[in-house]
């Protein structure tokens, strides 16, 4: 995986860089968590703009969130699960992933897209109810323009100071990224629990 990044990003330069963010917004197995360290290095080789490889990360970031928003405009949710029923596992998302999702936006909208932009394993999905619930346009762009423009910064500069180890932020982020993953999964849990106390 990790070479062929490499070898798109070397032969396409900022536009291989920006379709390797798009295409890992569409298909998870394909790590930001490595893409952008990537460029990150590259910079501190000389060879690419700091400014540049984060404003075309975030621009193909942001390509691929418009794609899962209208999905969701366009589908009902009974339609959409049955959907990932069938095919999900091509994506690796399940029905329960999309529940657990869509019941976490519904709690916190603006600030779900916000933070679910700089959660691996969210960052894809949160889209998906954002455009289910019809959140405006314009809110959802500047929310998960910022918190995209925030986590392709992050991960550049990551790569720019890991140099030869860039690969290694990977390793530091999964465990992290789940740790939040799980916080946020028992504080919905929580919430639920409330709520059914208070029926």
């Amino acid at each position: 995986m990790a070479e062929w990044i490499n070898g798109l990003m070397s032969s396409l330069g900022y536009w291989g860089l920006g379709l390797l963010m798009f295409l890992e917004h569409l298909f998870p197995p394909i790590p930001s968590e490595l893409i952008m360290p990537l460029a990150g290095f590259t910079v501190a080789q000389g060879k690419m703009n700091f400014w540049i490889a984060v404003f075309a990360g975030t621009v193909g970031t942001m390509a691929g969130t418009y794609a899962w928003y209208y999905l969701g405009r366009l589908a009902n949710y009974q339609r959409l699960q049955i959907w990932t029923e069938r095919y999900g596992k091509w994506i690796m998302v399940t029905a329960h992933d999309l529940d657990r999702v869509n019941n976490w936006f519904n709690q916190h909208g603006s600030k779900a897209v916000f933070f679910g932009r700089m959660v691996p394993g969210i960052r894809t999905l949160i889209s998906l109810p954002a455009g289910i619930n019809k959140m405006p346009f314009v809110t959802f762009t500047i929310y998960s323009t910022i918190g995209t423009l925030l986590w392709t910064l992050g991960l550049t500069t990551a790569g720019l100071l890991l140099g030869d180890n860039y690969a290694s932020i990977e390793g530091y982020i999964a465990p992290v990224s789940k740790v939040i993953l799980f916080g946020l999964i028992g504080l919905l849990g929580y919430w639920v629990f409330k709520k059914m106390r208070s029926t």
